[in-house]
């Protein structure tokens, strides 16, 4: 367990640049570097992660540890990746109005550029493994077209279902044995806990205003899809209408959480600083991870149990490709998107991948050269 929350820490204080960074960063880190996993696999964990509600890197996280190490290992991941940036999110809400616009500084727009150079050499590694042939490569280009033009949680879903049911189609997979897994084996249990949960707390929430604020933050966890972007919606009307929080501080919250490593979803701790101090930080925290953490215990294992089969596995083979075409599509909108607005953006870039694609140069190394070439690219040509 040491191990997983010592390698997930040191994720967690430098995975910049958002979900699906993260995911190219967790691929590089277990992977290619330390091999807990290979490229099947770490897919299918994709997969898996992104049919859930919630944050799906930190979900991913969440189902490494517990491959590695049990339910301990699992909840280990959680807290590693997890503290760095809901620390200083805490202490950003706590000094805020003394601090600049962080979020526009020019070094943050170099971790965007970063972004990009790591996600594109995932994509390129994924690519060359998951789609070998032209069927794949087929469903992958359709998948990434489909996902920009369906744009949303329901593009991601549609891709996947599609991917998976193709490639029963009309791809071939033989048997495998069993995966072996040290997750929990009462996963049911894990599963009942979480409906019961939400169905539970709107009833109880008039009790008291921390029961309150727990079912908010509960309730999005459990319920948004799409990713850490999509919360901003969803929070913005439970929070800033009821008057929980001014708009200022909440547009304030989010706009930094984009300069932060680790996950967005630790804009919760922001919110529970604002408004209830560190108790409410720790509350608010808790109670929005709450349901991946209990979706991922109690979900893996029931896949892991049925996907030997053939047919599920000539499904899965599918899905991987599927995966990178959204993959190729989040690239895209919006990872290119937010970040390469000039032709010097566009330089920087693609040095930052030359580096990682022909050099082999670490990913922090890169993502600290990104930030240093941005804010020299922003003294020049201004």
């Amino acid at each position: 367990m040491s191990e997983v929350f010592a390698i997930f820490l040191r994720l967690g204080l430098t995975s910049f640049g958002g979900p699906v960074a993260h995911l190219a960063y967790f691929r590089t880190a277990f992977v290619t570097r330390r091999r807990w996993l290979d490229e099947d696999r770490y897919a299918a964990i994709v997969a898996f992660c992104q049919f859930l509600p919630g944050p799906a890197s930190s979900q991913v996280a969440m189902a490494l540890g517990g491959m590695r190490a049990g339910t301990a290992g699992l909840i280990a991941a959680f807290i590693a990746f997890t503290l760095p940036s809901a620390l200083l999110m805490a202490l950003f809400a706590l000094f805020l109005g003394r601090l600049g616009d962080a979020a526009n500084a020019p070094w943050v727009h170099g971790l965007k550029l970063a972004a990009v150079a790591i996600v594109a050499q995932a994509l390129w590694l994924m690519a060359k493994s998951l789609t070998p042939d032209w069927q794949r490569r087929a469903l992958a280009v359709g998948a990434g077209l489909l996902a920009l033009f369906v744009p949303g949680a329901l593009g991601q879903i549609g891709v996947i279902v599609a991917g998976g049911v193709l490639g029963a189609a009309l791809l071939q997979a033989g048997d495998a044995p069993r995966a072996t897994t040290r997750m929990p084996r009462h996963a049911p249990l894990f599963l009942v806990l979480f409906f019961a949960v939400l169905l539970l707390l709107p009833l109880l929430a008039f009790l008291h205003r921390d029961l309150a604020l727990f079912e908010i933050f509960y309730r999005t966890g459990a319920l948004v899809f799409g990713g850490g972007h999509v919360v901003l919606p969803l929070l913005k009307e439970a929070l800033v209408v009821p008057g929980w929080i001014g708009e200022g501080d909440f547009l304030a919250g989010y706009g930094a959480a984009q300069a932060m490593p680790g996950p967005l979803f630790s804009f919760a701790a922001f919110l529970g600083m604002k408004i209830a101090g560190w108790p409410g930080a720790v509350l608010c925290l808790f109670a929005i991870y709450l349901p991946s953490l209990l979706l991922v215990a109690g979900g893996w294992p029931l896949w892991q149990a049925v996907a030997h089969r053939p047919a599920l596995r000539a499904a899965l083979l599918g899905v991987n490709a599927a995966v990178v075409g959204l993959l190729a599509a989040a690239l895209y909108d919006p990872v290119i998107t937010a970040a390469v607005f000039t032709p010097a953006d566009a330089g920087i870039a693609l040095l930052a991948l030359g580096l990682l694609l022909f050099l082999r140069a670490p990913s922090w190394a890169v993502v600290a050269f990104c930030a240093l070439a941005a804010s020299l690219a922003a003294v020049l040509l201004h």
